[in-house]
């Protein structure tokens, strides 16, 4: 018998990377070396394994430079219509062993470490998150900069360099505890500074009435400086950027505010300039008015927009002259699309530029920032929705506040015009919202100011249109559209699944790398027992390898054959990990109720980071915890029952996890999330959906057969017309002996008794004001979960229910999601041209 492969030989025989050749592989261990020499001025005697993946990243990032320059002349050359995806988070995880999949590196980089000595596992460990982000709007814009690359389009990300990151979450005494993300303090080999390209960003100050129109004077200075990263297409050597903004105090910040001699003392002072790049705020779905934040809103946009204009204006390489001097093409050569209420400065600052210093009169410079901006929503919930107070904008952004107004008139007029005499419809339309203080609606300044508007997923975008933005759309139909969200399937198959995208390639090649539909050709294998076998090993395996890092990281033991029940996002209320926490104690107490009887056995995986803020979301991590010390410590439950909280969930993480999962918990209240692209990274690699008709889950049912999901409890209509009724959680407790019971542990300390009151506000909201109605769907829930059970006890038909989820997952591409964006928004054709690679001539400049 054939002695088994080592892990090193399973990894080079995948061959959907492309095979190393021997030439390529001398070459990257001398790139190797020669980097660990001269970059890092270290030899082999001395060097870390962190020099080992400084020097391996460096390798890597030689084999993008010769496309990232060749692919900005193109566009120089051929002077595309240019998007710019403004984000205030870009969620990008890791980027080593990304460059390497999209550049179809990754085996020879593989072969090279291996005959260096090393293994190339621990080298990708080492890198940093580049955490830019809370969550899903973070990922999402990730995903969609790795698509706009593969698609071939002139697209640039524009956001923050956050010196910190989201915070790293760690889990003490069963509490989450914060710690600052320090990302950068070992240097980042993926970014390049661009200190030419500096630029000043003004605050405060006021504005003067002058002949020749309004000046915004004695404002306060602050340098915006840029970093780029290059964002590598899948295999076509494009490479696009990513610029993010650092922000510097000048030289001659405040040192006029200083006694003289007081030189020490400026110097000190110029930190507060360079405050407003320091910390992303880890707010998800909720709005904090504080005014750093509202400088961060500004700052990137500021500082885009003159990018923007100056990129316009000298479309010619290496050229800093203006070639264009006027805007009437500006719509035909620049989109930007506002990624949530974020960037919605850049429709007031777009302005205040086209009127104040190019000169242009008010409806031409109205004309032209309408059609160049659109904007996507990302959340129906109230507390999301950004209101600035008017105060704060009046001291921070004096010119901008009358621009709003101006824009604000203007808006009324036309709506008074349209229905006379409705003061009401005028009140709920207006940019400014009476009250005190008066606030400005940032959600209505982009609906207003852009051509167009769309949701994240159907049912979301329908409702944007019914509810939300119910008057601006009677009187704009036109504008309003829904892409639904996409993920990339490089990162979220190819790169973090190889077993399931070799089992695939096998039956149906490698296109659907980037045609993701072609997936549906796998149903013809639906019964065929070879390939039925092949996906099953394919998630026993990731099962057991996310079970050894279970083990080496929580010192506890699961049971591979049981049922992998993962919930990983934010936590929040609106996404009910209390509805999966009072499944897990009802699973409980049924064990413990008939020890004897046969039981499918389940780990529960829940992981997510709580708003540092949010006291309710850290109560319910408490919970789970707590939940999960009795149930792993009770000898009667054995490996029969697991709870895991997933300490500190980011991007490498969901890599790790995702491809492990038999089931994927979508358990929102309907009509509350927006889309989810969780739940499409959990259908591509091969669980089974739980989940309510809420965001993309819906069209997830459309595209797969609702009987191939597993789908509970009220649909949106359903929760509307219990708003109506009135939602009684005590009716629901009468009547349910096992929610009783499960909620009376809770509540009298049986999961905490050296504090029985320890989650008494967690059972007050639960039983009093919970807005999101856990209750009400437990019934369904739970007999939901049973559905699970008697599949998964048939491993057959549960593998072909996998197989025909991943054969319907085509339309969750982001690849699909921005070609739609592209078409319908942008007005921009998505191009399959490949860029001549660096060592072959470029194109005919004249083609």
């Amino acid at each position: 018998m054939a002695a088994p492969l080592t892990d090193h030989e399973k990894r080079k025989q995948i061959s959907i990377r492309g095979i190393a050749g021997l030439g390529d592989v001398a070459e990257i261990k001398r790139s190797f070396n020669r980097h660990l020499h001269f970059t890092l001025v270290k030899d082999r005697n001395v060097a870390t394994p962190r020099d080992y993946y400084f020097a391996l990243a460096h390798t890597v990032r030689d084999h993008l430079v010769g496309r990232w320059i060749r692919t900005q002349q193109y566009y120089y050359e051929k002077d595309p219509k240019r998007v710019y995806y403004l984000s205030l988070e870009f969620y990008m995880g890791r980027a080593l062993q990304n460059t390497m999949v999209n550049l179809g590196l990754e085996n020879a980089c593989d072969e090279a470490i291996y005959q260096l000595g090393l293994d190339i596992e621990d080298l990708e460990e080492i890198e940093e998150d580049a955490g830019l982000g809370n969550g899903g709007l973070g990922r999402l814009a990730a995903c969609f900069l790795d698509s706009m690359a593969t698609l071939g389009l002139a697209a640039y990300g524009y956001g923050i360099r956050y010196e910190f990151g989201i915070f790293n979450q760690k889990i003490k005494n069963g509490w989450q505890v914060e710690e600052a993300d320090d990302w950068l303090r070992y240097g980042n080999p993926w970014e390049k500074a661009r200190p030419e390209y500096m630029l000043p960003i003004h605050f405060y100050g006021q504005v003067q009435n002058t002949e020749s129109g309004m000046k915004w004077v004695d404002t306060q200075v602050v340098m915006a400086m840029p970093y780029d990263t290059p964002i590598p297409g899948y295999r076509n050597n494009t490479v696009n950027t990513m610029r993010l903004w650092s922000a510097k105090a000048p030289n001659d910040f405040n040192l006029q505010n200083f006694n003289m001699g007081d030189y020490i003392e400026a110097v000190l002072d110029r930190n507060l300039a360079e405050n407003i790049s320091r910390v992303l705020y880890p707010n998800d779905n909720f709005f904090e008015g504080k005014e750093l934040r509202l400088k961060q809103e500004y700052f990137v946009v500021a500082a885009t927009l003159q990018d923007i204009i100056r990129r316009f204006k000298s479309s010619k390489i290496g050229c800093r002259d203006p070639v264009r001097t006027s805007f009437d093409t500006f719509p035909e050569k620049v989109a930007i699309q506002l990624n949530d209420t974020h960037p919605a400065l850049a429709i007031p600052e777009l302005m205040r530029i086209l009127v104040d210093i190019e000169k242009l009169d008010w409806d031409k410079a109205w004309d032209i920032t309408c059609r160049t901006c659109a904007y996507t929503n990302h959340t129906v919930l109230p507390e999301a929705l950004e209101r600035w107070p008017v105060y704060m904008f009046e001291h921070l952004l004096p010119r901008h506040l009358q621009i709003v107004y101006e824009i604000n008139q203007r808006h009324l007029d036309r709506i008074a015009a349209m229905f006379p005499g409705d003061v009401d419809r005028l009140r709920r339309m207006s940019l400014i919202e009476e009250g005190d203080p008066k606030r400005i609606n940032m959600a209505h300044l982009c609906v207003v100011g852009s051509h167009a508007v769309n949701g994240v997923a159907q049912i979301h975008s329908d409702i944007v249109k019914n509810t939300v933005f119910k008057d601006f759309h009677q009187v704009d139909p036109e504008k309003f559209q829904n892409k639904t969200n996409g993920i990339t399937p490089r990162r979220w198959l190819l790169l973090c699944n190889p077993g399931l995208a070799e089992v695939v390639s096998e039956r149906i090649g490698e296109g659907f790398l980037t045609d993701l539909h072609e997936l549906k050709n796998i149903l013809q294998f639906v019964d065929d027992e070879s390939f039925i076998r092949d996906v099953a090993t394919v998630k026993q395996e990731n099962k057991l390898k996310f079970a050894s890092f279970l083990q080496k990281e929580n010192q506890l033991k699961v049971n591979s054959d049981s049922i992998f029940d993962v919930q990983v996002k934010r936590i929040h209320e609106y996404k009910r990990q209390l509805l999966n926490c009072l499944h897990a104690i009802t699973l409980y107490n049924r064990i413990k109720l008939q020890p004897n009887r046969p039981f499918v056995p389940r780990t529960v995986i829940i992981g997510g980071k709580a708003a540092p803020g949010y006291h309710m979301a850290k109560m319910i991590i408490k919970l789970i915890t707590s939940v999960g010390q009795v149930i792993n410590n009770d000898p009667a439950v054995g490996d029969k029952l697991k709870v895991i909280f997933l300490e500190n969930y980011r991007v490498s993480l969901a890599e790790r996890v995702i491809p492990a999962a038999d089931l994927s918990e979508q358990i929102s209240t309907a009509g509350t999330e927006a889309s989810g692209t969780g739940n499409m990274k959990f259908m591509l690699n091969g669980a089974l959906t739980i989940g309510t008709m809420d965001g993309a889950t819906v069209e997830m049912a459309e595209e797969a057969g609702e009987e191939n999901l597993f789908i509970f409890g009220m649909r949106v209509e359903d929760v509307e017309e219990l708003d109506r009724k009135g939602y009684d959680a005590t009716e629901y407790y009468n009547r349910l002996p096992e929610l009783k019971l499960a909620m009376d542990q809770i509540q009298t300390g049986f999961f905490s008794p050296a504090e029985p009151e320890l989650f008494k506000d967690l059972t007050e909201m639960l039983m009093k004001h919970d807005r999101f109605k856990v209750f009400a769907d437990y019934e369904a829930y739970i007999t939901c979960q049973a559905r699970v059970e008697e599949l998964y006890k048939n491993p057959r038909e549960w593998t072909r229910t996998v197989i025909r989820n991943i054969a319907a997952s085509g339309k969750f591409s982001s690849d699909r999601t921005i070609s739609q964006y592209a078409r319908k928004i942008w007005g921009v054709e998505p191009s399959d041209v490949k860029i001549p690679p660096p060592n072959e001539a470029p194109f005919d400049s004249r083609s």
